[in-house]
């Protein structure tokens, strides 16, 4: 179910963040260390079903700047958000009507070998959650967290939490088509 999103005294919100974070690989008692897994936040932006621009490690800026990708954490070290990337929603052109926020692992881990993943989507200003979902563990290396969808009355979220093969951002586009309208 689509969430309008609306302040407390229902204004349309301005600015948004997607929050993504996960543990770094822990070592063996006995052995080598494992591959570090490298998760990535993206955010792919729709002109109609047609990809206009996305924002994800290799792009952090979309070219109007409303959307921005906050940093590259290629291992999970850290405490709470390890990426995060910003949607300043009244930047963005009127010919970007959604946007998908997904997350891939670059390294090709499937995502049962993530350990404590999350994604949350936030009011930048406020800092209210609006959802936060556990990184849907299981077999495939990237996942669908939401899609922004602009409608007349302002911007809704809908929540999807779809596993799907996509190691790159790019990958993911096969899987979004029936989220877009």
């Amino acid at each position: 179910m689509p969430i309008p999103l609306r302040a407390e005294n229902g204004a349309p919100l301005d600015n948004i963040a997607m929050g993504l974070g996960w543990d770094a690989a822990k070592w063996r008692l006995f052995g080598s260390r494992p591959a570090d897994i490298d998760l990535n936040a993206a955010a792919l932006l729709f002109s109609g079903d047609q990809m206009a621009e996305a924002v994800f490690h290799e792009r952090l800026n979309s070219s109007d700047g409303a959307v921005r990708l906050h940093g590259d954490n290629l291992t999970g070290d850290g405490k709470g958000d390890d990426e995060i990337i910003s949607i300043d929603l009244d930047r963005l052109p009127s010919r970007i009507n959604g946007i998908a926020l997904i997350v891939t692992c670059y390294t090709g881990q499937t995502f049962d070998k993530i350990r404590n993943g999350f994604c949350r989507l936030y009011d930048r200003e406020s800092g209210t959650q609006f959802t936060w979902q556990t990184v849907l563990r299981g077999p495939h290396t990237g996942m669908i967290m939401g899609i922004l969808l602009r409608a007349h009355d302002g911007w809704h979220y809908t929540e999807i939490g779809q596993g799907i093969t996509a190691d790159h951002p790019r990958e993911a586009m096969p899987h979004l088509a029936r989220y877009l309208s």
